[in-house]
């Protein structure tokens, strides 16, 4: 017999060794696997939280992580820190990387932004060593601890994998918790900061302001059992702080309380809140955060039970990057700051602020770039950015593609500081000081021009 005369069987053995005859489309669908992952990331007693020592846990702090498996290997991760900036990021994305056998760059470290919680700059505490500056800021211990944990349960749950057969999306109003932080007076200028505590009712009276008001939901399912939902929405997630008491503050709670009522993994990610807290809402009362931790659980389960479900295979998930290297702000001198950490005379703050500047100038020396990232899932897009960025390169991203689920997680690689608009650097104002950000206001047409490039690449899908 030939098996020319049989196309049945040849059709069939083809498609056994991944071939087509000529005409014949022979698909190889491939499931979408899912797995998730979560640590403790309590410091100890004693150790450096963002501003204050720890003095205990009021409630714990997480490190969770999903592992999308198809083509490749993503791993999506979110820590209630107040960030990871520069050689953490680098060191948390290959310790994860190799663990569970893919490249650092389909590896994402994003913070939450909690204040009685820990920084995380391994660069910056290398800076502090060079000039014989003893400052407790950093905990390289327990940070090496934590990645070694992180990865280890990143590699322990790949023997958890489950299939993907449908991805949800959904989006619902979170009511009464963001507002823009920079009130702008008649000239222009920023008149008030609204800090997310703001005792003034005056400065807390004045208008909402910009922001993006939508928690976006994206869910993983196989068939009608939910395996695992990731939550974005834009806001400084401070309620009050400097407590000495680590806790994960009102989105962490909102989270925590979700993933009880749902029984299914939950990640959550800030989006693009640098310049939006919760100031026009609260006045630093403590009974305040279970207020707000309320309206952002409210928010979550709205989108959530908004979610749409499609189809979903291996092939459909796809990650893309852009290189860039943000402009140094103008204040940034590498002389000055070299004599400032120098001068032993000068006040610890001081001393914090020209590490960062040289720290951040001698990456941008090294043309050491930020990846800007784009995972495209389906019809969905999530934008991994760097920073505490300003709603409206968010506003932005969602207006380019209407047609697709845009969702954004900023607060990833923290030693950028806050990222404005171009027009925010003229407006004064915290949020575009010295203190704050070390990028200028030409920082907004390069990542305009990554993620206008990321999301036009319709290739990912």
């Amino acid at each position: 017999m030939t098996l020319a005369r049989y196309p049945s069987v040849l059709l069939i053995l083809l498609m056994t060794l991944g071939f087509a005859s000529a005409g014949v489309t022979v698909l190889r669908a491939e499931s979408l696997k899912v797995a998730t992952f979560e640590v403790d990331a309590s410091p100890p007693i004693g150790s450096p939280l963002a501003y204050d020592p720890t003095k205990g846990i009021q409630s714990p702090l997480s490190f969770r992580g999903i592992i999308l498996q198809g083509q490749d290997s993503y791993v999506l991760c979110s820590v209630d820190w107040l960030g990871v900036s520069s050689d953490s990021q680098k060191n948390f994305k290959r310790a994860i990387a190799e663990a569970v056998g893919t490249d650092p760059k389909y590896v994402v470290i994003h913070a939450i932004h909690q204040h009685d919680a820990p920084r995380c700059d391994a660069t910056t505490q290398a800076v502090f060593d060079e000039f014989d500056l003893d400052y407790d800021m950093f905990d390289l211990k327990f940070i090496d601890q934590m990645q070694a944990k992180a990865a280890a349960a990143a590699k322990q749950s790949l023997e958890h994998l489950e299939t993907v057969t449908h991805i949800g999306t959904g989006q619902a109003e979170i009511e009464k918790v963001a507002s823009n932080r920079r009130i702008l007076g008649p000239d222009g200028k920023v008149k008030y900061v609204r800090y997310t505590a703001t005792k003034d009712p005056v400065i807390r009276a004045q208008p909402i302001g910009t922001i993006d008001p939508m928690c976006k939901s994206i869910s993983f399912w196989n068939g009608d059992r939910p395996l695992a939902v990731m939550t974005y929405y834009a806001t400084h997630p401070q309620s009050y702080y400097r407590t000495g008491l680590a806790n994960p503050d009102f989105p962490g709670m909102a989270r925590n309380a979700r993933e009880e009522k749902t029984k299914t993994f939950h990640i959550h990610f800030n989006g693009a809140g640098g310049n939006i807290g919760a100031g026009k809402w609260n006045d630093g009362a403590k009974e305040n955060r279970e207020v707000l931790a309320k309206r952002v659980e409210d928010g979550m389960q709205r989108a959530w039970e908004a979610t749409t479900r499609r189809p979903i295979e291996a092939d459909d998930v796809t990650m893309t990057s852009v290189d860039v290297l943000l402009p140094l702000s103008p204040y940034i001198q590498k002389e000055e700051a070299l004599s400032e950490l120098k001068n032993k005379e000068l006040d610890r703050l001081t001393h914090f602020r020209a590490a960062r500047e040289l720290a951040w100038l001698r990456r941008n020396e090294a043309g050491d770039a930020i990846a800007i990232q784009c995972l495209a899932i389906g019809d969905a897009r999530i934008l991994h950015m760097p920073g505490e960025l300003f709603v409206e390169y968010q506003l932005a991203a969602q207006k380019l593609r209407p047609d697709l689920f845009v969702a954004m997680a900023a607060y990833g690689d923290y030693a950028p500081g806050y990222i404005g608009t171009e027009v925010s650097y003229g407006e004064g104002g915290y949020e575009t000081s010295r203190t704050a950000s070390r990028v200028s206001g030409r920082a907004e047409q390069v990542l305009m021009g990554a993620i206008t490039k990321l999301l036009q690449d319709d290739s990912a899908k």
